[in-house]
């Protein structure tokens, strides 16, 4: 639960940017006030500035991909319900995930077991391709704070 919180942060903090805001701008206030911890808030917001922050705007914001959509193969339409997939678009507009990130997502369900991939299923299997820790051992490239961590 913890990473699917931090992906809705995400989400959000990305969502106001594409509405001409800066980085700095936005107001978190609302999220404290919806029950999200300071911990999680840093989190995302270390998060989004490690990941993209490139200047005075973040690269997922200025880089929507013009592209074509996904198809789901009927098989995969049996298992990922149009919710689910319409999620991970939603996350492909944002910037969080490109088209090789969805790939490897359905890869991930079509081999996983799951008879029905539903919208909490698929936040989970976003939260977990994009928070994957990439350094475990040095705590400088970890992506997310420990609860007793916070950013300076």
């Amino acid at each position: 639960m913890y990473y699917e919180k931090i992906i809705e942060i995400i989400v959000f903090i990305l969502s106001e940017m594409k509405n001409n805001k800066q980085l700095n701008e936005v107001d978190v206030n609302n999220l404290s006030k919806l029950g999200y911890s300071q911990n999680e808030i840093n989190t995302a917001f270390s998060w989004i500035y490690s990941r993209f922050y490139t200047g005075e705007k973040a690269k997922a914001i200025q880089e929507i991909s013009v592209h074509s959509h996904r198809v789901l193969h009927d098989v995969e339409k049996n298992i990922i319900t149009s919710e689910a997939f319409g999620y991970m678009i939603q996350m492909r507009e944002l910037g969080l995930i490109n088209d090789m990130d969805i790939e490897t997502i359905i890869s991930k369900i079509m081999v996983s077991g799951y008879s029905k991939v539903y919208l909490e299923d698929i936040k989970i299997f976003i939260a977990g391709h994009l928070l994957e820790f990439e350094d475990t051992i040095n705590p400088n490239r970890r992506l997310l704070l420990n609860e007793d961590e916070s950013v300076n």
